[in-house]
């Protein structure tokens, strides 16, 4: 029998109540919101519930949305595998843009480990416990975080390139 999203749903109000919220299924993923309090529990939970078997993360990254309120200005976005059932999970925990920080799962799926490094390194969010957080792509002096939206997509000094070879031009005809 197929893993149903409603028992996935009924599972995780029943242990963790408001701390989930938002459930929807979209396409072949059921998403839902996690609060970034209890991250680690409901991926825990995930993990390791007889029934519900979510044995692999996929991916971890992390979104700015800079027009947000302040407590929800970042998010971490985790997609989970069942792989018994075929059956794909996507959670979203928001965080403060204040000072944008969130539990590591590095403990629980060591495959996290460069992934939060790397979601570390573009949006400068802090994964507390993480046991080697530091820059994996960008140069260690490097003081900005290239996928925050406060920066611009192309470095406007640059002079190694010529717009009309990426299908734009500089001057009208």
């Amino acid at each position: 029998m197929a893993l149903d999203s409603l028992v996935i749903q009924d599972q995780l109000v029943a242990t963790f109540g408001d701390s989930v919220s938002d459930f929807k299924q979209e396409k072949d993923i059921f998403s839902f919101e996690v609060t970034a309090a209890n991250n680690t529990a409901v991926i825990l939970f995930l993990k390791n519930s007889e029934e519900l078997k979510f044995h692999f993360l996929t991916d971890l990254c992390g979104i700015h949305y800079p027009d947000n309120e302040p407590n929800r200005q970042f998010a971490i976005v985790y997609h989970m595998h069942n792989w018994y059932e075929n059956k794909r999970i996507k959670i979203k925990a928001y965080i403060s843009g204040e000072n944008p920080s969130i539990k590591t799962v590095t403990n629980i799926f060591l495959s996290s480990n460069w992934m939060e490094r790397e979601t570390f390194d573009f949006f400068g969010i802090n994964f507390i416990g993480h046991p080697n957080l530091k820059r994996i792509l960008n140069m260690d002096e490097m003081v900005s975080f290239p996928m925050r939206k406060e920066f611009p997509m192309e470095d406007s000094g640059r002079t190694d390139k010529d717009d009309r070879f990426f299908g734009r031009t500089t001057t009208n005809s």
